[in-house]
């Protein structure tokens, strides 16, 4: 399949064209939008229906789209890192409607409260069935996050999310958070609960001794006819971004030569459709799918982008179709394909948005959430203060979210300075909410929660941020190795984003004052991947000092100012929303 700039530009077109209906819906009850925005006539002979990143968000949610997400070089202006207004010119959607709203985070409170939440497995079931009834064969792939990021899946060790996932029928899963639960309680979920139901696959894992396979490389299935191969990506930089000694026994990386050789053998098997469901992120995907021949389209996750259209990369033996499917069950991605002779010929995508108040919730997922949230829900509805401003997380730099963790980190530890891993899930509130435990328990729910209080020179700063920085904005996608930039309170600093390593960063300061380089100041954290750190005397997870300081705040929780670096030398990048 050839596409020429003609083309792509008709695929652009069709997307803005798709979702035009949207706003028709938007005030109507859930039975007659979910008839109107949802029944999408077939097309071809191979559905994939394609979740990503839900981060054990088993309740609908609201989830803010970044305002920032730079894209450098060669990636300046193309997807992921459009943002705001420039994805509505890409795309021709109108402003105010429903679908802006699910793909910018443009008037996000006025839009949340016009819309409604998103996501929700009773939600997605509902839309699962439906696209899965209209489309015989058609699978359901999972591309990872989906056993973290809620404190039921935390203090189930993932089984709430294992039994959702069964329900709602995952056919063909990877990974990236789910290592962090251990690989004895990983290999027994893939063993014993998936067993005969859904299938986990990574082709980049092998085991450190001998270099074995951990998981099964590809799945081979007839699909109407059509002999489709699809092959796992786990998240290559697990043990990197996460603690090492959860996965002490197995190596991971990109593994692109592998890679190549199994698209080679699923082939020779007489594979007509080649899919690689990833986790690498969006970047690594573009770069990956100019470099392995075979692959037909990849559908991505990780990096949380919620990209509209599937983007084409030309490669030596032809095309790949790239995809990223956004996060916290806000969407639904749906790629038809057309396999004749052997070959694909032709495709449709859609990235669905799961609005809950547009789509009935399926009475059998709706029954098992209620069940096995019913032993938490106390702990879980137990409200803890209101906040008076937007709280999010998602963007290059930092959140308000962000900024009420450090500032209680700092408060509560006698901290000058804090740092805030650069995660990008965890729920929105808009202004007015009850910040419940359960959703202060939504941006802190890992494995490795222990907050931290040590003291670091300023050189010491520098070089953390220098690093970090380096790992979001390598020109090399291969190098990008993890999340967004650390979070910083008490600290401010200036970055240049499009300089080489080490001279990203600086004008380093606190409380206006020049940081000194041999001078040692005190910083608190969370989430270290050191073992040791759990040891530490009086440590304690990150939770119980964000909940103390919660607590205090009288009631209500101020607007937070977002500590956000000065940007130099991006403006006019498309990748930050210029409202």
């Amino acid at each position: 399949m050839n596409l020429s700039k003609r083309d792509f530009l008709q695929v652009m077109a069709s997307a803005s064209a798709a979702a035009m209906p949207l706003a028709r819906y938007a005030e109507a009850d859930a039975a007659t939008a979910q008839q109107g925005l949802y029944e999408i006539a077939p097309f071809g002979n191979v559905s994939l229906l394609h979740m990503t990143d839900c981060h054990a968000q088993l309740k609908p949610s609201y989830f803010r789209e970044p305002s920032v997400n730079l894209g450098l070089g060669g990636m300046q202006g193309r997807w992921p890192h459009l943002v705001g207004e420039h994805l509505l010119r890409a795309t021709g959607l109108r402003p105010g409607s429903a679908m802006a709203h699910a793909y910018t985070c443009l008037d996000f409170d006025r839009a949340s409260r016009r819309y409604g939440k998103v996501g929700g497995f009773a939600h997605l079931a509902t839309l699962v069935k439906m696209l899965k009834a209209s489309r015989p064969g058609a699978l359901l792939l999972d591309g990872g996050d989906t056993w973290q990021g809620s404190a039921t899946a935390l203090w189930t060790g993932a089984q709430d999310m294992v039994e959702a996932s069964k329900l709602l029928g995952v056919d063909v899963m990877t990974g990236h958070w789910e290592f962090t639960y251990g690989m004895a309680r990983v290999k027994a979920i893939i063993d014993d609960d998936f067993k005969g139901k859904i299938e986990f696959l990574a082709q980049n894992v092998r085991t450190n001794d001998f270099g074995d396979p951990v998981f099964k490389p590809y799945t081979l299935r007839q699909i109407n006819g059509v002999a489709v191969a699809i092959i796992g990506q786990a998240f290559p930089y697990t043990p990197i971004a996460n603690p090492r000694y959860l996965v002490a026994d197995w190596a991971f990386g990109i593994q692109e030569d592998h890679l190549q050789g199994v698209v080679d053998e699923v082939r020779a098997l007489g594979a007509a459709l080649v899919v690689l469901l990833s986790h690498n992120g969006m970047d690594v995907d573009l770069k990956l799918a100019g470099r392995v021949r075979g692959i037909d389209a990849i559908l991505g996750g990780h990096t949380h982008d919620g990209v509209p259209v599937a983007v084409p990369v030309q490669n030596a033996a032809g095309l790949t179709l790239v995809t990223n499917a956004g996060s916290n069950g806000k969407f639904l991605g749906l790629m038809d394909f057309d396999v004749r002779h052997g070959r694909l010929a032709d495709y449709r995508y859609r990235l669905l948005p799961v609005f809950a108040n547009q789509l009935r919730p399926d009475a059998e997922m709706d029954a098992l959430i209620t069940r096995l949230r019913a032993p938490f829900e106390a702990r879980l509805g137990q409200g803890l203060a209101v906040t008076e401003g937007l709280l999010y997380r998602r963007g290059n730099f930092n959140g308000s979210w962000d900024q009420l963790i450090c500032d209680a980190l700092m408060d509560v530890q006698g901290a000058e300075i804090a740092f805030s891993p650069g995660f990008r899930w965890g729920s929105s509130l808009l202004p007015g909410d009850l910040i419940t435990r359960e959703l202060m328990m939504d941006q802190l729910a890992i494995t490795y929660p222990y907050a931290t209080l040590t003291e670091m020179t300023g050189e010491a700063l520098k070089n953390t941020l220098e690093d970090v920085a380096d790992n979001l904005f390598n020109p090399d996608p291969y190098y990008q190795q993890g999340g967004d930039m650390v979070r910083v309170a008490g600290l401010s600093y200036a970055i240049r984003p499009g300089e080489t390593m080490g001279a990203r960063i600086s004008d380093l300061r606190l409380k206006g004052q020049p940081i000194e380089a041999g001078k040692k100041y005190k910083v608190a954290g969370w989430a270290p991947v050191a073992e040791e750190a759990k040891d530490m005397p009086g440590v304690k997870p990150v939770w119980e000092h964000v909940e103390t300081w919660l607590k205090a705040q009288g009631g209500r929780v101020k607007p937070r100012r977002v500590n956000t670096p000065r940007l130099s030398g991006v403006q006019g990048n498309p990748g930050i929303e210029s409202g």
